[in-house]
């Protein structure tokens, strides 16, 4: 009899240890999962969301979900100067905006508005890949900004409703939509033509109204945002590559535990190659449609030599906004 109480007992005693352990282990706070919240202005058709999409999915697989990323496109958080803001801030933890509403705020960036500073795709990379380019995003951090990389957004071409462009002569009078950057302003109005800066959110109803005669975008966003179907004409210029910045809130960066920067900056370069590749079949696929639909006019070289010549002038007021080092840097890299 005693030895059955005993084990009684002692069977009662592991279930309360086991239940009081379960117990314990069900009331345990649950890891902290870190959110990411990313803002940017473009459609989810466009190569700078899929980049987006490839960073979120290798963020939260390299943290085993530890942390999240959810994103907003479309303009949902606001255009380029207000994500801007909202980084600075940290109300906002990462943008892509393209560089020219980004020296609004670091003016060092006034140095990718060069006109024809880079010929091609391939120097693009090897410049902005270089410490060339890491030196220019290292400027960044004095506005509380972490510069992570350079994506795609493309060789800007000109297009309007009025008549088949091919010489700078012929721009004369034309309003033309421009970002609200100070160095695009001025390379218009030496080609003769009326800059008019304006939202990009505006752009389509502007062109549609007539508002604006002009824009220039790369073809990506020309057609992913149908502008082609309000401008009957297109202009092969290429005359300034835009590149979209990929920030985060540099507080927030340096608050992480260095496993995870490592796999922020990892995920970055990743997506970088991804969203890069995606961007010039794009451009591709995208030009091909539209000349089909509408008349692109291709430059020769000397054609593309009177734009450049034209706009040349405004290499000076880069150095006084970007400073000459900077300035120097860049076109002894690129040979311009």
């Amino acid at each position: 009899m005693k030895k059955k109480l005993a084990l009684i007992l002692a069977v009662a005693l592991c279930l309360g240890l086991f239940v009081g352990c379960s117990s314990k282990d069900a009331n345990a706070p649950k890891e902290e999962v870190l959110e990411i919240k990313v803002g940017h202005g473009t459609a989810e058709t466009t190569a700078l969301h899929q980049g987006w999409l490839k960073f979120k999915e290798l963020v939260e697989q390299k943290s085993d979900g530890k942390m999240t990323v959810k994103i907003f496109p479309n303009q949902q958080l606001g255009g380029d100067r207000e994500l801007i803001e909202a980084v600075q801030l940290g109300n906002v933890t990462m943008t892509s905006p393209s560089t020219a509403p980004l020296a609004a705020f670091d003016p060092a960036f006034f140095v990718l508005d060069i006109p024809f500073l880079f010929s091609d795709r391939d120097m693009v990379y090897e410049v902005l890949d270089s410490q060339v380019g890491e030196s220019l995003l290292d400027t960044l951090k004095e506005y509380n900004i972490k510069g992570l990389g350079y994506w795609e957004n493309g060789f800007r071409n000109f297009t309007n409703s009025k008549l088949p462009v091919r010489s700078p002569q012929e721009l004369s009078g034309i309003k033309v939509r421009t970002m609200e950057n100070e160095i695009h302003m001025k390379a218009w109005s030496l080609l003769g033509a009326n800059p008019t800066p304006m939202a990009f959110g505006e752009l389509y109803t502007a062109l549609q109204q007539k508002t604006v005669d002009a824009q220039e975008n790369p073809f990506e966003l020309i057609y992913a945002t149908k502008f082609h179907e309000v401008q009957k004409y297109i202009t092969k210029t290429q005359h300034i590559y835009s590149a979209y910045i990929p920030l985060m809130n540099n507080e927030f960066f340096n608050n992480l535990s260095s496993e995870y920067q490592q796999i922020i900056m990892d995920s970055i370069k990743e997506a970088t190659a991804e969203q890069r590749q995606i961007a010039g079949k794009n451009d591709v696929e995208f030009e091909e449609k539209m000349r089909s639909t509408n008349e692109v006019i291709d430059l020769s070289g000397d054609e593309k030599q009177a734009f450049r010549n034209e706009m040349a002038p405004v290499l000076d007021l880069v150095k006084t906004k970007a400073g000459e080092d900077m300035v120097s840097a860049f076109t002894e890299a690129t040979g311009y």
